[in-house]
Parts: structure tokens; sequence; C-alpha cells
């Protein structure tokens, strides 16, 4: 998870670049090194409250969206054609989704 944590955080290609919150579950993935190579570079880690399915359901949904409408129908070769695909779901997504808020 260490290794996980400094690839995200990486300054030039991570997905935490210019990020401000990770909002996470209390998995024990999110180890003290993990929080604190996140604490590191910026980013304010806030674990959900214990018994609270319902305050991720949007993720939730969007996992389960992306992978039923897009991962699960394609082959990718490699990792660009597979951060392709996402960027370009992810703009359909969000141009054609009504935020409930």
């Amino acid at each position: 998870m260490s290794q996980i944590a400094r690839n995200l955080t990486d300054g030039m290609d991570g997905f935490f670049a210019g990020k401000r919150y990770l909002i996470h579950d209390r998995d024990p993935l999110y180890t003290a090194d993990f929080l604190s190579i996140m604490a590191d570079a910026g980013i304010e880690c806030m674990r959900l409250p214990p018994r609270s399915p319902n305050l991720n359901a949007y993720a939730e949904r969007f996992v389960r969206t992306i992978k039923e409408g897009c991962l699960e129908q394609m082959i990718f070769f490699g990792e660009d054609s597979l951060r392709n695909a996402i960027r370009e779901f992810v703009e359909h997504y969000e141009s054609t989704t009504k935020y409930p808020y």
C-alpha cells in the first residue's frame, strides 16, 4: 500500500495531483504508513463512520456503472488504452448525469 500511495501522490502523473481530500472506508488496507504518505502530500484523509453503507452510495453506483458500461465490455492492450477509456467514460458520465445536489 505504501507504493500505491507514492504512485497516487506522484507530482507528475499521480491521480491525487491537485486534490485535497480522500474519503475512505474503514478497510485495514489504509495503514498508518499509507495515511502518512497522503498527509505528507497535503491530502487530508477522512474515514467514513462505522456502519454507514449509505454514505458511499454515489461512489458505489459510479463503480458499478463504469464496470458494467465500460470495463467489462472492452479488452485493453496496456495501461494507456485503459486510461483513455476511463477518461472518455468519465467525460461522458459527467455530461449525461444529473447530480442530486
